[in-house]
């Protein structure tokens, strides 16, 4: 089976976390945490910071690594690094392509809002690693 690592960027505004709902592709519509393919060579902190930059044009600060998620999908593995992050200016949506957004909406939840959304497999097990983190906080 095909091995897909990416990061994701769990990003925290005023005790609110932003969620991106997926906006092509197969799992259009779902939502998850963004970012997105660690190229070949590429440290996982400056892939993430890039990816961000890419698709919500914002550059972030990397506060803390929260958890890798190990998930199968039906064409491939994904291993998904996830951080911390807070924002340095806002978000705006992104063209995946001159037809498609990267993302259809985007949303500042408060943490005990974040079960309300349908997450990708991967980000649920971000969800239930922050939760427990932050109530231990």
């Amino acid at each position: 089976m095909k091995k897909l690592e990416v990061v994701a960027a769990l990003i925290e505004k005023n005790g609110s976390i932003l969620a991106t709902q997926r906006g092509y592709g197969e799992f259009k519509g779902k939502w998850e945490f963004p970012g997105g393919k660690i190229d070949k060579g590429e440290f996982e902190e400056k892939a993430l910071k890039r990816e961000i930059k890419e698709e919500l044009n914002a550059d972030i600060n990397i506060i803390d690594y929260l958890t890798t998620v190990r998930c199968d999908y039906p064409n491939y593995h994904l291993i998904m690094h996830t951080y911390i992050c807070n924002l340095k200016n806002e978000v705006e949506f992104v063209k995946h392509n001159e037809d498609e957004f990267e993302h259809d909406n985007m949303v500042w939840l408060d943490r005990e809002d974040l079960d309300h959304l349908d997450w990708l497999p991967a980000d649920i097990e971000v969800v239930k690693k922050y939760k427990h983190l932050r109530r231990k906080a």
